[in-house]
């Protein structure tokens, strides 16, 4: 049996906010080198890549990942919707920016949210704790609107929104899937290890029948671009939050990581020179409301029956 912990200890929050800043210049990493791998090619190329790793990984440690155990099912929905995700997510990058991208990609909390409290009664969350983050959605939906009125990414700015959004959703499905099915019993390695091999095969061959071929030679900008997303992203740091999600309470976990736009935004201000205008620095001040609400620690009244659940 895995054990659980009903709060978020000193490991977990230097685990997130590592993974945070990780996922904060993947946005960056991906944008960079769009002009060179077409947005199907380089989410394939990345899920590939990591699943290899993932692969050398369980080998060396001796961690079995074929074994008969009842988590296909489960596997082959995380794939799916693993791929889905990854596809919107960088077809949404050449629309929009990548400051834009993270914000809107990090609502998928509230998916997870909305639906733990259906798989577990422990995790449903306080009127505060859902207060939280309707302040936070928003802040985020304001931001959206943006889009329409003074698109900083050319006049379909809000197609690669929406596109951050429905990638949101998947991010935060596929989470529900990991603690629906038998996936929660199955190693971190097991879980990622299917995400990745199903989604790098599914965006291959949309990338085969929708994009021209992959390029020949490639600068060493977009060669960084590819290693550092294969190697941290793909595999280190999805690896540890899969970890985590086994580990630990699914909604505060996502809930903290919305502190990954804050990053994001800094990063593509930073190394993009991408506008932060008004609408989105209100934005993530709504994000890191949500954050501190859902995430407080708990007052004197007393708590609902069922496992504590209550934030450091």
């Amino acid at each position: 049996m895995t054990e659980r912990k009903a709060h978020l200890d000193a490991l977990a929050i230097v685990a997130l906010v590592a993974c945070c800043l990780i996922w904060g210049l993947n946005q960056v990493a991906a944008k960079v080198s769009l002009h060179e791998i077409s947005p199907l090619w380089q989410a394939s190329i990345r899920s590939i890549g990591g699943a290899v790793l993932v692969w050398a990984w369980s080998r060396h440690r001796g961690i079995p990942l074929f074994e008969r155990d009842g988590t296909l099912p489960g596997g082959l929905l995380a794939g799916l919707l693993f791929a889905a995700e990854f596809g919107c997510m960088f077809i949404g990058l050449q629309l929009t920016t990548a400051s834009r991208m993270v914000v809107f990609l990090y609502t998928a909390p509230f998916v997870v949210a909305l639906g733990m409290p259906f798989i577990t009664h422990a995790e449903r969350l306080s009127s505060v704790q859902l207060a939280g983050l309707v302040v936070a959605f928003g802040a985020v939906a304001s931001a959206f609107i943006e889009g329409f009125t003074r698109p900083a990414a050319g006049a379909h700015q809000w197609v690669g929104d929406a596109l951050g959004v429905v990638a949101a959703v998947l991010w935060g499905a596929t989470t529900l899937v990991v603690r629906a099915t038998r996936l929660t019993t199955a190693s971190a390695e097991k879980t990622l290890l299917y995400q990745l091999a199903i989604s790098g095969v599914l965006l291959a061959l949309a990338a085969a029948a929708t994009e021209p071929p992959l390029p020949t030679t490639l600068s060493a900008l977009a060669w960084t671009s590819l290693a550092f997303q294969i190697v941290i992203v793909s595999f280190v740091s999805f690896l540890v939050w899969f970890w985590l999600v086994r580990h630990y309470p699914a909604t505060r976990l996502s809930s903290f990581t919305l502190l990954t736009p804050l990053f994001g935004l800094a990063l593509g201000a930073l190394l993009l020179s991408e506008p932060i205008t008004l609408r989105l620095g209100v934005a993530l001040v709504g994000v890191s409301a949500g954050i501190w609400l859902v995430n407080r620690p708990p007052g004197s009244k007393r708590e609902p029956r069922g496992p504590r659940v209550s934030a450091p």
